[in-house]
């Protein structure tokens, strides 16, 4: 009989996510799609903050819990922000692609998370833009104009998304993970026995969780 084989090591990470932008650009709806595979044309408006978890299978060695912050559009100058921004390490600025005010305001939004919440390094926690609601847009946006207001402006990236559609929300969430993933130094993880995680886990759908606080 062979001797018993060790268990697979791998790491876990918790990721805290926040969803920032103007109020109605879908902040809610987003999250909801990504974590709930849900859409509805009448959320209310979030108060204050909530939040969603959603674990994510990264490889076969890495499991992410992906914590959701979904901060409310009225909140931005309110001194709340820099409680909800504490320890996160990487966020999402939202806007509506059929409002021009809501991109107006991004940079609005980037300033304020860059002026509270960093990484361990002092470097800003990466962000990437989402300009939503591509499914309701008339004309194309200049995607190079697009590339150089992140570049000029030290988003990761940008993604048309749509979340009645289900339109690059996946695509988007994969590539600001990996952002974070490449910054993963310092941050909290533990060693964790995948094999048991895969065993105890219970289904992506079931796991979810959503909370208001």
């Amino acid at each position: 009989m062979a001797g018993g084989g060790s268990a697979l090591e791998g790491r876990e990470y918790l990721f805290k996510v926040l969803v920032i932008g103007e109020l109605g650009v879908g902040k809610t709806s987003i999250i909801k799609r990504y974590v709930h595979q849900l859409f509805s044309h009448h959320y209310r408006a979030t108060i204050g903050v909530d939040f969603a978890l959603k674990v994510i299978n990264w490889d076969s060695n890495t499991l992410v819990r992906l914590q959701l912050w979904d901060i409310a559009g009225q909140e931005r100058f309110g001194n709340m922000t820099r409680v909800y921004y504490k320890e996160a390490v990487g966020a999402f600025i939202v806007f509506d692609v059929t409002r021009c005010s809501t991109f107006e305001a991004v940079l609005k939004w980037k300033n304020d998370l860059d002026s509270k919440v960093k990484l361990p390094d002092g470097s800003p926690v990466p962000a990437v833009l989402l300009a939503n609601k591509c499914d309701q847009k008339d004309g194309t946006k200049n995607d190079v104009s697009m590339d150089d207001f992140c570049k000029e402006n030290g988003f990761a990236g940008w993604f048309e998304t749509s979340a009645k559609e289900n339109r690059n929300i996946e695509e988007a969430t994969r590539f600001l993970v990996e952002n974070i993933l490449a910054n993963n130094k310092g941050l909290p993880s533990e060693d964790v026995d995948v094999t048991k995680i895969k065993l105890d886990q219970p289904p992506l759908t079931a796991d979810s969780q959503s909370q208001c606080c």
